[in-house]
């Protein structure tokens, strides 16, 4: 065993070990209650709110991606520093009258949300089905991410499956102790090393090229497409502005992190927060134009980042920014299986398996769904390999999907039942079919526009359906209305007079 393997295990050991401490700290403040586990008690404070947003916003797919698409693509993933703001703003507008409705009616679950808002069970728990089958591929990114990472870190004494391996132990063990709390006070470790990671690399990168200006007239010499978007990118430019952020929001962990919340005006404070730390994707982007010069044949561009720092930046160095984009895709990880976990307990287990739980029992059917749904991405990591933002796009695409109804159930007093179900299946076949044969998308959506062909079918289908079916009921839309007057007011704690859970 080299000196470099030794360091690096104690790098990779240090980082492990610090979320299993903070988790351990957290199970100490735990109460063995469904609304503690899961959403804190709605009493998040606005520190760890921002951190765990941002650190979960922050996944292997932006920490280890961006590297590759830069690498691969050149400009085109200049759009993240839109879409971060785009993420911040639809955070403020959609998010605050999330967090106030689940206030309300007590939600732990996004499908608490459509249940009260549709007054229908069955949407309700086709949309739930929906997240928690889309969530699954981009799980299955952080795996493979902090697999990869950890691979490399160790001088491949610890191979991929071993890797992955240890990186879903360490979060089921402080995700299971500690619940929702335990991963916000991670995720605040995480928030700071992935910003400072990711600039850090870039700065170290980017000097063994001669510093950017050098960069741009090198890469001019030998890749002159990296400096220009090539024909028909601009529809994936547009695709991933739009489903990128809009999958995002509709993640389960980021439907908990609305319901958590203390106090409605951090959300205020999203749009700028969240773009202000996209300024870290100045580093993806020197170390992806970098690595076109320094290793032009790297065979798996999501490992450019480890080989450069590896090659170019000192040995501690590399280890501290890998070990921080391993924080990039466990930040993401454990609120993704906490968030499941979550949804599975509440959503199927209590109403179709088991009735009326004792609130204890509950937690304890969560954290067994946490187990089992991280193994079910182990397992995809071994069997269903990828470019992690060709698998992000797909999960984002589905998840996108169900900012329709979300919208249609808060701002459209005709949106129905019917309306929201078959734009839904519609969206969702039409993701199936022009993933699986691309060609067969229309005009320019076939060149990377797919899950935007998609959302806009949903849209359409359900703008169209909702006006000529059923209308949810007079009572619910009365409701409704009640607390978008009270909202307009800033009544955040008066009762609603009928409530309903």
């Amino acid at each position: 065993m080299s000196t470099e393997q030794i360091l690096g295990a104690v790098v990779i050991g240090f980082f492990l070990v610090i979320p299993l401490v903070i988790g351990g700290v957290a199970s100490r403040f735990a109460k063995s209650t469904t609304d503690d586990y899961f959403v804190q008690g709605r009493a998040m404070g606005s520190i760890a709110v921002f951190f765990t947003v941002t650190a979960t916003w922050w996944s292997a797919f932006a920490f280890l991606g961006s590297n590759a698409s830069f690498y691969l693509d050149g400009p085109l993933f200049w759009t993240a520093l839109v879409w971060n703001i785009f993420f911040g703003v639809m955070y403020y507008w959609i998010g605050k009258r999330v967090w106030f409705h689940g206030k309300r009616g007590d939600y732990i679950t996004a499908r608490d949300f459509f249940a009260d808002l549709f007054g229908s069970p069955k949407l309700a728990t086709f949309i739930a089905i929906i997240i928690l089958v889309f969530t699954l591929p981009h799980l299955q990114i952080q795996l493979t991410g902090g697999a990869y990472l950890l691979e490399v870190a160790s001088g491949d004494l610890i191979p991929f499956w071993l890797g992955g391996l240890l990186f879903y132990l360490v979060i089921i063990i402080y995700v299971w102790a500690g619940g929702v709390r335990a991963v916000a006070w991670t995720d605040i470790f995480y928030g700071v090393t992935i910003f400072l990671g990711l600039i850090a690399a870039g700065i170290v990168v980017v000097g063994h090229v001669g510093g950017m200006g050098t960069m741009f007239d090198e890469i001019q010499q030998v890749q002159p497409d990296n400096l220009i978007l090539g024909d028909g990118v601009w529809m994936t430019w547009i695709t991933m502005f739009l489903i990128t952020p809009l999958g995002a929001l509709m993640g389960p962990q980021m439907w908990t992190r609305m319901y958590a919340t203390k106090s409605p005006r951090l959300f205020d404070l999203m749009p700028f927060l969240v773009g202000l730390m996209a300024i870290a994707y100045m580093g993806s982007m020197l170390v992806g134009n970098s690595g076109t010069i320094l290793m032009p044949d790297i065979e798996n561009a999501d490992q450019v980042l480890p080989l450069l720092l590896f090659e170019y930046a000192p040995m501690l160095l590399a280890l501290i920014v890998i070990a921080a984009g391993a924080g990039a895709a466990m930040s993401t990880a454990n609120s993704q299986v906490h968030a499941m976990g979550a949804s599975y307990t509440m959503d199927f287990h209590n109403r179709y398996i088991q009735k009326d739980l004792p609130e204890r029992k509950k937690v304890w059917v969560g954290r067994w769904a946490i187990l089992v749904f991280s193994a079910i991405a182990y397992v995809m990591t071994l069997y269903i390999p990828g470019l992690l933002v060709t698998i992000g796009l797909v999960a984002f695409g589905g998840l996108a999907q169900v900012i329709v109804p979300t919208v249609g159930a808060l701002f459209w007093k005709r949106a129905s039942v019917v309306g929201a179900t078959s734009g839904l299946i519609v969206g969702l076949a039409a993701l199936a079919l022009f993933t699986a044969v691309p060609q067969w998308a229309p005009g320019p959506f076939a060149v990377g526009g797919v899950e935007l062909l998609a959302l806009l079918l949903n849209i359409v289908v359900f703008c169209v359906v909702s006006p000529f079916t059923k209308p949810r009921n007079t009572s619910l839309l009365v409701k409704i209305r009640r607390r978008h007057h009270d909202f307009a007011r800033e009544r955040w704690d008066d009762p609603d007079p009928e409530h309903k859970a």
